[in-house]
């Protein structure tokens, strides 16, 4: 299965741009629906990659945590990455929206994942197994499938966590102040600087294994079956 190998790096990195953009312009275009016009204006719904690609989340993360791994032997790496987030006013969406909007702008994004992921599963299942009789341009559909489905189960999972700065925190926060319980939404935004130290605390950790492979296994095992 060489051609199989040879075409999966491209594979994981467009599964993982079509992943991450999705997810950030469907923070835009919820918040958006509720009057915020700030990622329209400043052009954040656009699918051009460009200009949402950031440099450490969309390229040096990923390259760490799959791509090295991949290229110095390892059959695969953790694909984790993300986009520059799109600008929101929430305060317009609260406005026009009340607590229950900003909560649909924070979900926006996982909502997004698992449909992805969810229709993929879907056309995975109707596909044939490769073999190398096949052509490239099939092989590398197949692939490019089951990593859009795969990274899309990732990326849920994780922003499902109530991380500090991730879209699980966001909503908890939202629902919180909904019922006038400002501590919860007190301590996230307090904890927002050290989201990044809790992520690597989960991926360096054995904390990883019931946090995040156990409900991505899960999730997999109810798309394939």
């Amino acid at each position: 299965m060489n051609s199989i190998n040879l075409l999966e790096i491209p594979a994981a990195i467009i599964a993982l741009l079509i992943a991450i953009i999705g997810h950030e312009i469907m923070h835009g275009w919820v918040a958006y629906k509720y009057g915020d016009t700030t990622a329209k204006n400043s052009g954040r719904l656009s699918i051009n990659p460009l200009i949402h690609i950031d440099p450490f989340g969309s390229i040096l993360v990923p390259l760490m945590t799959y791509f090295i791994p991949l290229l110095l032997g390892a059959s695969s790496g953790f694909l984790f990455g993300w986009a520059k987030p799109v600008p929101v006013n929430l305060m317009t969406v609260i406005r026009n929206g009340g607590y229950n909007a900003a909560m649909q702008v924070s979900l926006a994004g996982i909502v997004y994942n698992l449909f992805l992921a969810t229709l993929m599963s879907i056309v995975l299942l109707s596909l044939a197994q490769p073999t190398e009789a096949d052509g490239i341009g099939y092989l590398f559909f197949y692939l490019l499938v089951m990593k859009l489905m795969l990274i899309n189960v990732i990326l849920a999972v994780f922003n499902l966590l109530p991380i500090p700065s991730f879209d699980g925190a966001h909503f908890i926060s939202y629902l919180a102040l909904k019922y006038n319980i400002r501590a919860v939404a007190e301590f996230f935004a307090k904890a927002e600087p050290y989201g990044m130290i809790v992520i690597i605390i989960i991926l360096v950790t054995p904390l990883k294994i019931p946090l995040v492979m156990w409900p991505i296994e899960a999730l997999l095992h109810l798309l394939l079956n």
